[in-house]
């Protein structure tokens, strides 16, 4: 079983109990804390979704770090069970919304999102397809950011590139929509 932590803001230290379904995997400790310290200015008040949610670890951080919204999305009926009983678990339920979707439908559904957490799984080579999909809906608010953790697949985004990072084989890119 995997065991999830908090790792900032006002549910640091909280254990989230873990799963360990097949094509999940939680971005780590240090890459979270390395990564919402960048973010930090931009979360409080904002709407997050987490694409590709698995655990849902990232919109769980950015709740804990101000985030007045949370959307998990995740085709993965086991892992949307396992969020809310998380979410459920630290009461955040009612910042929260789960939507049971493949990525396309549901990026259909949204408009006004302050930031996207993209952390699809690697050996679908899915990123560059979710980015562009994001970009021709234009879900993402003016001065919000798209975080695109990868491996292989270099992400292609015509926002600004505000940050970039390797932590061992996995990369993380910040970009950031300025118009």
């Amino acid at each position: 079983m995997i065991i999830l932590k908090i790792i900032s803001g006002k549910y640091k230290g909280r254990i989230i109990k873990g799963f360990n379904i097949e094509g999940t995997r939680p971005t780590m400790d240090r890459v979270r804390e390395s990564l919402f310290a960048t973010i930090n200015p931009y979360l409080k008040d904002s709407i997050v979704l987490d694409l590709f949610a698995g655990t849902g670890s990232l919109g769980l951080e950015a709740l804990s770090n101000g985030a007045k919204k949370a959307i998990f999305v995740d085709k993965n009926k086991k892992c949307i069970d396992e969020i809310k009983k998380a979410c459920n678990e630290i009461k955040v339920e009612e910042e929260s919304l789960f939507i049971n979707s493949d990525y396309l439908n549901a990026l259909k559904t949204f408009k006004n999102v302050d930031i996207i957490f993209l952390d699809p799984p690697y050996h679908e080579k899915i990123l560059n397809k979710a980015i562009k999909e994001i970009e021709n809906l234009d879900i993402l608010n003016k001065n919000g950011l798209l975080i695109a953790e990868y491996e292989e697949e270099i992400p292609l985004c015509n926002y600004e590139l505000i940050k970039e990072k390797k932590y061992g084989d996995k990369y993380i890119k910040i970009f950031r929509k300025t118009l």
